[in-house]
C-alpha cells in the first residue's frame, strides 16, 4: 500500500519539474534579457579607489562620482567584442553637455587598455584600471559592457547591461540624465 503512494510521487516529480521550470520561461518571456535587476540603483556608488593605466596618469575614485557632476560610468575590457561595438555611441556621447565619461577597465591589462583606446580612441576623461575585477564586483558587475549613470552627489541612479546602443541611449539614458542636470 504504501510503496503505490511513493511511486505516484515518483512518477508525479518530473511533471512538478517541468512545470516548475515552464513557469519560470514563461515569467521571462516578452522581457529584456539585459534588464537585470541592481540593488545599487539609488544607492551611493561603492568606496574604491583604482589606479589609472599608467603609473603616473590619474585613475578613478568614488571621490571622482561625488564631485557635482552627472558622470556616465563604462565598464569595458579590450577582450570584449560588444565594447568595440558601442564604442563610437560613447564617443558620441562626449558631446552631450553636462555629462561626464569616466570607465573601469575590467580585468584587462593596462597595455591592452591602452592598445584598445589607441587604436579606437579615447572618450573618457578619467579610467581606472581594475585588473582584478574586485572594485566591479562591489559595483555588482555582470560582465562587460555595463554602463551606469550617477548623479551629481554620487547615487547610482540607472544602469544598463550590454552594449549601448541608440534607442538605449535617447530612450533611457538621455532623459534620466536630463532628469539629473536639473
Amino acid at each position: 500500500m504504501m510503496a503505490g503512494k511513493y511511486r505516484f510521487l515518483l512518477a508525479a516529480l518530473p511533471l512538478a519539474v517541468v512545470l516548475g521550470l515552464s513557469g519560470a520561461f514563461f515569467d521571462r518571456l516578452g522581457k529584456d534579457p539585459s534588464a537585470l535587476p541592481s540593488a545599487l540603483i539609488g544607492k551611493p556608488v561603492p568606496d574604491f579607489a583604482l589606479p589609472g593605466l599608467d603609473e603616473a596618469g590619474p585613475g578613478l575614485a568614488a571621490a571622482d562620482l561625488r564631485a557635482g557632476r552627472v558622470t556616465v560610468v563604462n565598464v569595458f575590457a579590450s577582450w570584449c567584442a560588444p565594447c568595440r561595438i558601442e564604442h563610437p555611441l560613447l564617443t558620441a556621447l562626449t558631446k552631450v553637455p553636462g555629462i561626464t565619461l569616466v570607465a573601469i577597465a575590467y580585468k584587462d591589462k593596462p597595455e591592452a587598455s591602452k592598445a584598445f583606446l589607441a587604436e579606437l580612441g579615447n572618450p573618457y576623461t578619467l579610467i581606472g584600471a581594475d585588473v582584478t575585477g574586485r572594485v566591479a564586483i562591489d559595483w555588482g558587475v555582470y560582465g562587460v559592457p555595463e554602463t551606469y549613470l550617477v548623479s551629481k552627489t554620487g547615487e547610482i541612479a540607472w544602469k544598463h547591461v550590454g552594449p549601448l546602443t541608440e534607442d538605449v541611449i535617447r530612450g533611457e539614458m538621455l532623459p534620466m540624465a536630463e532628469r539629473l542636470l536639473k
